[in-house]
């Protein structure tokens, strides 16, 4: 499994990435070895929202830098953790071209659709038991492979 502290401009290669930006060391090991397992490209962490946040203005605003293929937001310092983050990402000139999905503690309608209104492209459910968590992160992949740019090119 390859993964790097997040640092977005410093990524080089062409190659797709995940930017993961999650505020808790161990499941974020978690789901970084899981979404590797099912096929992810390099996964980039960071830990600290404001840090992430700052990061990928940087990238949006750099004609050169690489742009995460996914930006998945897996918050839990609060409830709306993970809302506030995509709502405040997606006021960022040119996050508009993100594809960025948010993990979420329940699939509950009113929590599903906060996200969503606040500019999430797809909700995924935190799972406790470890099949259920397998699936979901070959959902993750599956959503990110079907939502490739048909253009795209590598090198």
């Amino acid at each position: 499994m390859r993964q790097e502290v997040f640092d977005m401009n410093g990524h080089t290669g062409g190659q797709p990435y995940f930017a993961l930006v999650d505020d808790d060391l161990h499941s974020a090991r978690l789901l970084m070895r899981m979404l590797t397992a099912h096929g992810a490209p390099t996964v980039i962490w960071q830990e600290n929202a404001s840090l992430a946040l700052t990061e990928l203005e940087g990238c949006l605003a750099n004609d050169n830098a690489s742009i995460p293929a996914l930006v998945l937001v897996d918050l839990k310092s609060s409830t709306e953790a993970t809302e506030q983050f995509v709502k405040h990402l997606r006021a960022v000139p040119g996050a508009s071209s993100l594809l960025v999905a948010a993990v979420a503690p329940s699939l509950e309608r009113a929590r599903r659709d906060a996200l969503l209104d606040a500019g999430a492209d797809a909700v995924f459910q935190r799972h406790a038991d470890l099949d259920f968590y397998r699936r979901e992160a070959a959902a993750i992949i599956s959503f990110w492979v079907r939502n490739q740019r048909l253009d795209a090119v590598g090198t």
